[in-house]
């Protein structure tokens, strides 16, 4: 065995290590969250209010309450990161605000969301006057939301061969209408797939609204975007942080951690179907 051949085959072996114990730690995880959440999941658990202080009872309002949020976040990013990924790509002039809009953007996916919280808090709470309300938490999960798409979407628009962009061009297309009609929808697999799992990112997320939307407990469903509500991440946390009666709180937190997962998978499979069936189609 020469030497090329022996540095393959030992880069391949540390490869499948690294991915045996990615897949293994992964499968734990599954395993013990099942496990421990599994015995509590029922229609009742998922369709009904809590009762007696979160010991008894589901958490039907924490699903509405994280949709709820999730959504209007998404509906309030998505428009936003598009028109923001399609200047960067097609009118980034002059240079130095496109760089100073990139700094933004990365500072904004590295910053820690217990910032966005604080933010939010400061900024849609106090400053702006609405409140604990789905509307802060939602706006606040869209600048959450924000660099995930923006840069979902530029690396989809830069991936469409420059070729469709010139052909379009030389028919007599229009700058806008090439972008519209040829760049958006060849790039539309990947900025749907870049859009969902931003979706289950934010449905995941805690520290952002734990200042801005979210109450500890409430039996009643939100009547308007200025209502404050339960969601699946801080009812977990709440559960596992101030409850009283742990032997009934933390089986209720885990099935919710368990629900609130089933929910992520599902949104991720979505997107992979959606890829897949738009790629499909086109082939044909």
């Amino acid at each position: 065995m020469n030497k090329r051949k022996l540095q393959n085959f030992f880069g391949t072996g540390i490869l499948g290590l690294a991915l045996l114990i990615t897949f293994g730690f992964l499968l734990i995880f599954l395993i013990r969250m099942f496990w421990m959440g599994y015995g509590v999941l029922s229609w009742e658990f998922i369709s009904s209010a809590p009762r007696k202080g979160m010991t008894e009872g589901g958490i039907f309002p924490a699903i509405v309450g994280t949709f709820w949020l999730t959504t209007l976040a998404i509906v309030i990013a998505l428009p936003l990161g598009v028109f923001t990924a399609i200047y960067l790509t097609s009118y980034g002039k002059p240079m130095w605000i496109v760089k100073i809009v990139k700094i933004a953007i990365n500072t904004l996916a590295g910053t820690p969301s217990i910032i966005y919280g604080l933010f939010g808090m400061a900024v849609f709470v106090s400053l702006f006057g609405f409140d604990i309300s789905i509307l802060s938490g939602s706006l606040t999960l869209a600048i959450l939301a924000l660099p995930m798409i923006i840069n979902a979407t530029e690396e989809a628009l830069r991936s469409v061969p420059r070729d469709f962009h010139d052909a379009s061009l030389a028919l007599g297309a229009t700058k806008r209408q090439t972008i519209m009609r040829v760049m958006l929808p060849t790039a539309l697999p990947n900025i749907l797939t870049g859009t969902i799992i931003s979706i289950g990112r934010i449905a995941g997320e805690t520290a952002p609204i734990m200042f801005t939307a979210a109450t500890f407990y409430s039996r009643l469903l939100p009547k308007s975007w200025n209502d404050e509500v339960m969601a699946l991440p801080y009812h977990i946390y709440a559960l596992m942080t101030e409850g009283t009666h742990s032997e009934s709180q933390v089986p209720i937190a885990y099935g919710t951690a368990l629900v609130l997962l089933l929910m992520v998978l599902s949104i991720s499979a979505v997107a992979i179907y959606t890829r897949y069936a738009i790629r499909r189609k086109r082939k044909w």
